[in-house]
């Protein structure tokens, strides 16, 4: 590897940058420059909060305005995890200055917001790419291997996967989540986005003939002027008879499941977003056998485990640190791939399709 770092700008001073302020630092590849609030007195606290548990070699400097950071020379990327109903106007502003932008999900409040945040990005020569951590696990290999070995599983025909957590009162009452200008989309776009995401890869990105939706509960914080989806599930139909169904949740306690049933057999994740805390990531494949003897009936549990080395988290192995290791690879190439925002556009049309649905009673809403 080049000697060459990728120079990255968070622009934000949010909790998720946290995580991701160490995979910069674990990336061998890149280097944090410099932290963007909307006082240069915060940019400095949140610098300090973090660097006293995972310090840079050099301590990032902290920028007062959005803007700045943007104009700044010294910065070939910026992450961005600003709200999401704030974040067209950065993505765009960051691309037109030619800086490549990775974005926290969901990238827009709509698909056409994306359309013309992944525009700019095109237009100006930057990579685009949304914070999808699991996308860059080495278990997703591993994955496309045994579901494409015509055996373990053999002709898919059902998806399956929860993610979910049960928020406290504060986080309802509080957090920028529950506010429907800020997040519009509450836990489908928090949550769902995975959920999609995870079916659409699955299918390799073969699109939905048409999606349904449904609007378990929704709320918001007493300063929101409307509600966001608390919980909601979601059903995605393609060719060939093939479903996934999804339910995601700020009020079901900590779940991230995922079944793909087929033909011959079935694979379970029981952790596909974060993975369980350990030195491997891995996945159970089970090729039930029954059979009748008379009066005698035998299920038999035929299950195998794949894994593969990674550690779950605050290592230089683990999927957050490969996500910004292969984005700062493609920045030091000088090449862009448009798979990256294609895959977030897909994502971004079949949720709004799903919303759409919700919205109108859970009418079946073609792709």
């Amino acid at each position: 590897m080049s000697n060459k770092l990728c120079r990255w700008g968070i622009l934000g001073s949010s909790g998720i940058a946290r995580k991701n302020w160490q995979s910069i630092r674990n990336s061998g590849n890149g280097e944090l420059v410099a932290v963007a609030s909307r006082s240069e007195e915060r940019a400095l606290e949140y610098i300090r909060e973090n660097q006293a548990q995972v310090p840079h070699p050099v301590e990032p400097r902290p920028i007062g305005g959005y803007q700045n950071m943007i104009e700044s020379e010294d910065i070939d990327a910026i992450y961005i995890p600003l709200p999401t109903g704030l974040r067209k106007e950065y993505v765009i502003a960051a691309a037109r200055a030619g800086k490549h932008v990775m974005c926290e999900k969901p990238c827009g409040t709509n698909a056409d917001d994306l359309r013309e945040m992944i525009a700019a990005c095109e237009e100006n020569g930057v990579q685009f790419m949304d914070g999808v951590m699991y996308l860059h696990s080495d278990r997703l290999p591993a994955l496309r291997e045994v579901l494409d070995d015509g055996d373990s599983v053999g002709d898919i025909k059902r998806i399956m996967n929860q993610f979910s957590f049960r928020a406290p009162d504060d986080f309802l009452q509080e957090n920028i989540r529950m506010h429907s200008e800020l997040e519009p989309l509450g836990c489908l776009g928090d949550l769902g986005w995975y959920n999609i995401g995870f079916s659409l890869w699955v299918m390799n990105y073969t699109m939905p003939q048409k999606v349904t939706g449904r609007m378990i509960s929704q709320s918001g914080r007493s300063d929101s002027p409307g509600s966001v989806p608390l919980q909601f599930s979601g059903e995605l139909i393609f060719d060939n008879n093939v479903t996934a169904g999804f339910y995601c949740s700020f009020e079901t306690e900590h779940q991230q499941w995922a079944n793909i049933s087929g033909t011959k057999g079935y694979i379970q994740l029981r952790d596909f977003v974060l993975p369980f805390y350990g030195s491997t990531s891995a996945f159970e494949v089970n090729n039930a056998v029954f059979s009748i003897d008379k009066c005698r009936l035998h299920m038999e549990d035929h299950r195998r485990t794949v894994s593969v080395p990674e550690y779950s988290d605050s290592h230089a192995t683990s999927q957050e640190t490969k996500l910004f290791r292969d984005f700062g690879d493609l920045v030091l190439s000088g090449k862009v791939d448009a798979h990256w925002p294609e895959v977030s556009l897909k994502t971004q049309l079949v949720m709004d399709a799903c919303l759409k649905s919700a919205n109108n009673g859970g009418v079946e809403v073609e792709i």
